[in-house]
């Protein structure tokens, strides 16, 4: 495994984040993994060195956060792992305050999150969401108060507008309050439209970068349909997601697949690594978020970390891509 520092941070961190969404409720989605089922995934992600775990208190309502502390506790060192969890949504967000970025509700999911991973200090809080209702200053106070309290090492922020973060970093700059030290950002050889302002920002600012959905929602691991011209709905994810089916939906986005799929032949690899490849040569990236169901899933992930792609495999997956509107942003 390769380790790299989150942005201009200390902390470091291995190439490759695993992404805990997949483990919780079995009930949740229906790719989710439950509670013993998951074990073996935490397991081989530390035995290849990865040290970087992100989960969200909406992730099977809190069961998420429940399962990786527990097997974190379990199988290492505190101080050897990040742990990462995310607040917004809530785990139950039928109340008034039970979602949003308000002082009330963020400060009582931090709370709630570490009686759920059991532990005393979250190495990486970030916002699942910009909350349009809440004045920046109010969110950005509350979460430097977590950090002055011990409960919260770093902060960070998700998805949303490069403007935004930049006027956050900004009200935190001018306060002398905690300040984002990472983006978890939607991008991957699919969806690019990240590199026009937030990409940018972050590699001037030291803005760690670890995106969601590096492999398209599973879309980058297997060659084009028979006959698939436009979307498909043939992975497990994509099926029961029904933003994948709105983002992942044009022609030139099979352009890419089929590209990276041409890479992988000639290089006598899986499409998963080469597109996972061509994600961590990018500039300012950090460490790209995994899903895993399958233990292969996390295989194909660790051998990417030491796959150099040259400038000529590269040029070939970038060229067929075409700008799009910019889409996983609510606001």
């Amino acid at each position: 495994m390769k380790y790299t520092t989150l942005g201009r941070t200390g902390l470091t961190v291995s190439r490759l984040a695993l992404g805990c969404m997949s483990y919780g409720d079995a009930n949740w989605r229906p790719w989710t993994l439950g509670d013993a089922a998951a074990q073996p995934f935490f397991r081989a992600a530390l035995d290849a060195g990865i040290n970087f775990f992100d989960t969200a208190d909406m992730y099977s309502n809190g069961v998420s956060e429940e399962v990786t502390g527990r097997a974190l506790r379990s199988m290492a060192r505190r101080e050897d792992v990040v742990i990462a969890t995310k607040g917004f949504y809530g785990t139950n967000g039928s109340g008034p305050n039970r979602q949003g970025l308000s002082r009330k509700h963020i400060l009582d999911a931090c709370d709630a999150s570490l009686r759920r991973l059991g532990i005393e200090t979250i190495d990486l809080y970030q916002i699942h969401r910009w909350d349009p209702t809440t004045p920046i200053e109010e969110t950005l106070e509350a979460l430097n108060d977590m950090v002055r309290a011990g409960k919260v090492r770093y902060i960070g922020a998700s998805s949303g507008w490069a403007w935004k973060m930049m006027r956050a970093l900004s009200v935190s700059e001018r306060h002398g309050w905690a300040r984002f030290v990472s983006m978890q950002n939607h991008y991957n050889a699919i969806y690019r439209e990240e590199e026009r302002e937030m990409m940018p920002l972050c590699r001037e600012l030291g803005i760690g970068v670890i995106p969601w959905s590096p492999l398209a929602r599973g879309l980058l691991t297997r060659p084009r349909p028979a006959g698939s011209t436009v979307r498909t709905q043939d992975t497990a994810r994509s099926a029961s997601d029904q933003y994948s089916l709105d983002v992942y939906d044009g022609t030139a986005q099979w352009d890419v697949v089929d590209a990276v799929e041409r890479v992988a032949k000639a290089r006598g690899t899986g499409m998963a690594e080469v597109a996972l490849a061509w994600l961590l040569a990018r500039p300012g990236l950090t460490a790209p978020i995994i899903g895993a169901t399958k233990l292969s899933h996390l295989d194909a992930a660790v051998r990417a970390v030491e796959m150099v792609l040259t400038a000529e495999e590269i040029a070939a997956i970038d060229a067929p891509y075409r700008a799009q509107a910019v889409k996983g942003h609510e606001d």
